[in-house]
Order: C-alpha cells, then sequence, then structure tokens
C-alpha cells in the first residue's frame, strides 16, 4: 500500500460528482491512516474560502465541511498558487489548516517513493 496519497481536485461546483469522490476518497484514506496531501485547483479552490464548503450540495453524499474536516485533521490541505492568485486568494483569506503552494511542492510531494498520485 502507498505510503502517501497526493489527490489533485481540479473539480468544484461545476463537476460536482467528481469533486465529492475526490474530497471522500482523501476523508477515507484518512481514516484509514494513509497520510494524505489534497491539492485545490482550478474550482475547487474557491473550497478554501470559509463558507464555500457549505454551499456544496450533492445528494447521497457526505457533506463537504464534514470532509475537510477529517482531512485537516491528520492530513494535508493545499490551494494552488496560480488558482489562489487568479481568484484573488491569499494566506489570510483560506481557512485554518490550508496553505497555499506552487507546482514545485506538488512535484517534490508526488516524486517521493511510496507514494500514490490521482487527479480528479
Amino acid at each position: 500500500m502507498a505510503k502517501k496519497l497526493v489527490i489533485k481536485v481540479t473539480a468544484g461546483a461545476d463537476a460536482p460528482e467528481r469533486c465529492s469522490q475526490a474530497f471522500t476518497v482523501a476523508a477515507v484514506a484518512v481514516a484509514s491512516g494513509v497520510e494524505v496531501s489534497l491539492w485545490l485547483t482550478g474550482e475547487s479552490s474557491w473550497f478554501a474560502l470559509p463558507g464555500r464548503a457549505a454551499e456544496f450540495e450533492l445528494p447521497h453524499a457526505a457533506p463537504l465541511p464534514d470532509l475537510i474536516e477529517s482531512i485537516t485533521a491528520t492530513g494535508q490541505i493545499t490551494l494552488c498558487t496560480q488558482c489562489a492568485a487568479r481568484r484573488e486568494i491569499t494566506e489570510k483569506d483560506v481557512i485554518e489548516g490550508v496553505r497555499i503552494a506552487g507546482a514545485q511542492v506538488f512535484v517534490s510531494e508526488i516524486m517521493g517513493e511510496g507514494v500514490q498520485a490521482l487527479v480528479y
């Protein structure tokens, strides 16, 4: 089994099922004891802001705020630097537990020994 799981989610409310799957897989992995790093890119970037996850709805899916809370409990959530800049989101705007970092950090994470990377 992979020692670390890096998940990049590119979808937000524009593709709710794909978005929900990424957060659900990340939360299940954390609950299973896997080290998780979830990257918010594209439209999922908005979920780094307070209250935005609560606006997301998908029938028969776990509430996004609950999934985010479980991921940040022991995992890492990162907002893409360029995606944040395009949306005028800064470090002071994001919810607690979210960092902003760029492609160099992403590549470093996915190239580690025993890492499995997924993109949704």
